[in-house]
Parts: structure tokens; sequence; C-alpha cells
């Protein structure tokens, strides 16, 4: 791949193509001239001038200039991976992706909302990895860990409640794969961000994040919803929409589980949180970040493109040299009839 730093320098290559243009018109013009002129005296006039080399002198005069014009915007030319060193931690993201995420209770949905606010924690980091976990009856590692931030927020806009087929909210297998997802090359600075409504909670998740704090683990859960409840809106394949509803054809009402998620991020030494229709709540689980030791992490990432106009600058210099020091007159002028004197 090529870049240029100052692509604007090109344009002098339509001046040079117009100066090209005009020397072929004055040359053809010339042309019909030497036409009409005795042979003997376009000889006389130019017995001590060497016309091929005066070609060359030309053509390494041209050429120099494409290069040195070429060499002046900028040529970037290739990528190099640079280490680089920064303080951070390790930031696992785990959503909760199931149906009850699409109740309205926080607007404009509860799964929407998460991602806002989620997004404006991933906007604020600063050195640290992140990566995205997503569950409902079972978890995926969505994202592994990575310091590319505008990559997490591609995939985090993508994120929906149909990613997961089995419904359900088992929070032992999203705790379970955020685990799995750390390094086990350093038994501190790992944080795990559960993010879910709690609804159908299954599993063992408290002594999950119990054993996990143990190893270094600090989970923090976020609460999204109302202790209310909401209906659940489902949109079917026809693009029907309609509330779900239970096997007896009741209305289910979605309601936070908020004990429950208090009890979790006590057993993971974090702080619990809620996302609701108020703004900005996302600043209570970055003050607890913030307010943690950072480590050195070495991370490898892709510079920018490399200049490389230094060697198209010394070939362009060399050309223009030799156009400007290579000689046209003829070493040595064989005898001519010189009658014309």
């Amino acid at each position: 791949m090529i870049d240029f730093r100052f692509p604007i320098v090109l344009s002098f290559y339509a001046l040079l193509a117009g100066a090209w243009i005009l020397w072929i018109i004055r040359k053809r013009y010339n042309d019909l001239i030497w036409e009409e002129t005795e042979p003997l005296v376009k000889e006389k006039l130019f017995r001590r001038l060497d016309l091929n080399r005066w070609a060359w002198k030309h053509r390494l005069t041209i050429s120099g200039l494409i290069l040195l014009i070429f060499a002046a915007s900028g040529p970037q030319i290739g990528t190099r991976v640079a280490a680089v060193e920064r303080k951070g931690i390790d930031l696992v993201f785990a959503v909760d992706v199931s149906e009850s995420m699409n109740a309205q209770d926080v607007k404009p949905s509860r799964l929407e909302k998460a991602k806002f606010e989620i997004s404006q924690m991933i906007d604020q980091l600063k050195g640290d990895r992140v990566g995205l976990i997503v569950f409902a009856g079972s978890s995926h590692l969505y994202l592994p860990l990575t310091s590319d931030y505008e990559a997490a927020q591609l995939f985090l806009d993508a994120i929906d409640t149909k990613m997961i087929p089995s419904q359900g909210t088992d929070l032992s297998t999203a705790l379970r794969t955020a685990i799995s997802a750390f390094n086990e090359d350093s038994e501190k600075y790992k944080v795990m961000v559960l993010v879910t409504d709690g609804e159908d909670h299954e599993g063992d998740a408290v002594e999950l994040v119990a054993k996990a704090s143990e190893s270094g683990i600090i989970a923090h859960a976020v609460g999204v919803g109302t202790l209310k409840g909401s209906l659940i809106p489902i949109n079917d394949k026809t693009g029907n929409s309609f509330y779900k509803r239970d096997k007896s054809g009741i209305l289910v009402t979605s309601k936070l589980n908020e004990a429950m998620l208090t009890e979790l991020a006590d057993a993971g030494g974090g702080i619990y949180s809620r996302f609701n229709n108020r703004e900005a709540k996302y600043k209570e689980i970055m003050q607890a970040i913030d307010g943690m030791e950072k480590r050195s992490i070495q991370t490898h990432i892709y510079s920018e493109f490399e200049d490389r106009y230094q060697s198209f600058a010394t070939v362009s210099l060399l050309l223009l040299i030799a156009g400007m020091v290579l000689p046209t007159r003829r070493t040595k002028i064989e005898s001519k009839d010189d009658s014309l004197e």
C-alpha cells in the first residue's frame, strides 16, 4: 500500500504534462521548417552537436523531474509494527442479549441503553485492553482483549438480542467465558463488568465470582432496567410485533433483579450500578476502574505508513545532475565538405 503526505504536490504532474505537450507541438513545427532546409545547411549547423546525447540529456532531466515531484509529495509505503508500552488494565464486558433486554422501561430499550453507556466507557479508556462477551442461555467470546477501541465500538454496535439462539440468562456460563478471556500472566489488573437485567438467573454465579476474586479478578455488576419492570416486545420473522407471554398465555413482565446483582458485585470485590433513564451512569463504574493501580502493558500496533521519499529524492538528484553535466558536443568532428564557408 502507498499513501502520500502532501498529495497536492502531485498536481505538478499536470504542469509537466502540459509542458511536454507544448514541446511536442514545437518539435513538429521545427520539423516542418527543417524539411524545407538544405541538408548541407542542417549538417553545418549541427556538425558539433551530438543529437543522441542531446536526446539522452533531456530524458535524464525529465526523469529527474518526475521523481522529484514524486519525492516532494512525501510517499509513504507499507507499514511497520511498533511496540508501544501503555499503562492500563484488562477490561471485559459481559453483555446480556436475552429477549428481556428488549424491554423498554429504559429508553430506547435496555440493550440500547447498555450499549450506549458501554460506548461512553470505551471512549474514556487510555491504554487499557477491552473485550466483549455476549450471553443469554449460553455465552460467546465476541471480541478478545484488544487495544483497538475503534474495532471495539464496531463490535459493540452490532450486538443485538438475536445473537444467541438459546434464551434465558445464564450468568454462570457468561462468567466462565469472561474468566477464560483473561491472560494468566498476571494476578491483578483484571476487571469484568457484567451488564444484565438479572432476569431468569441460572447457575452458581455468586460462587464463581467469589472464586474469581481470589485470583485477582474484580467483578462489577450493572443492572439495566427498573424495579417496576416492563413487558418484553418480540418481533417475529414476518415483522409483526407483539409482547412475550408465558405458557399460560399471560403477559410476561421483566423486572430488574437488583438484589442478586448487588450480591454478585459484593462477592466480586466490585460495585453495583444501574443504567436507568438518567445520563452518564457509566461514570460510577469508570471511577472505580480509574482508582485501580495500572500496570505496564506492552502491545504491538501498526504505525503509520513509513516515509520513503529519501530514496526517490536521491535518484532524482542523480538524474538531474547527470542531465546537467552530460556533454552534447561531439568529441571528434569528421571532415566534411565546407563549400558553404
